[in-house]
């Protein structure tokens, strides 16, 4: 599947309406189910190529101070999160995660303690197949798609934090005293 077709299918589940996560995935599967088995499983396939390529170190720290704490599956959800805004938004965040400071979402969330995941977004190619064919979707053997946690920097550290990412830090972390 060609990146365009699988962006295809959350642009038309965003476009004109959009809405939290949980809708967007709906609208998704509503409208990946309607096509073939192998497309939809050729989409599913796509979405773990995109978890791929967006499991950068710098993009986890990011969610790490924007939700407070970013466990491995919570950081697959907040990329969860990331696609449901759409392809714009998920590339500049893996190019430059500080970037995410511009989002009035995550400016908003370092007053409201707002967490970003979207869980519902990493299943919909299996829900379309489910209701497509009544089966489940054949299991991928993709890997996770992100570094290895016992590797990453420490992300309590706050200098370091500020270093890479200056600007989510000054929203997040609380000023010294």
């Amino acid at each position: 599947m060609r990146t365009d077709d699988f962006w295809a299918v959350i642009d038309a589940a965003t476009a004109d309406r959009p809405g939290s996560p949980d809708e967007v995935a709906k609208r998704a599967v509503a409208e990946l189910a309607t096509r073939g088995p192998d497309e939809i499983v050729a989409w599913g396939r796509h979405l773990d190529k995109v978890m791929g390529a967006s499991g950068k170190e710098d993009l986890w720290a990011a969610a790490y101070l924007i939700n407070g704490g970013c466990s491995d599956d919570g950081f697959d959800y907040f990329r969860g999160w990331l696609i449901a805004n759409g392809r714009e938004v998920l590339a500049r965040a893996v190019r430059e995660p500080d970037s995410l400071a511009d989002l009035p979402s995550v400016r908003a969330a370092a007053s409201t303690g707002a967490v970003f995941e979207a869980e519902e977004v990493l299943g919909i190619a299996g829900r379309a197949y489910q209701e497509a064919t009544g089966e489940e979707m054949p299991p991928s053997d993709a890997p996770t798609g992100r570094p290895d946690a016992a590797m990453l920097w420490d992300f309590d550290d706050e200098e370091e934090m500020q270093r890479r990412l200056p600007r989510l830090s000054a929203m997040f972390l609380e000023p010294p005293e």
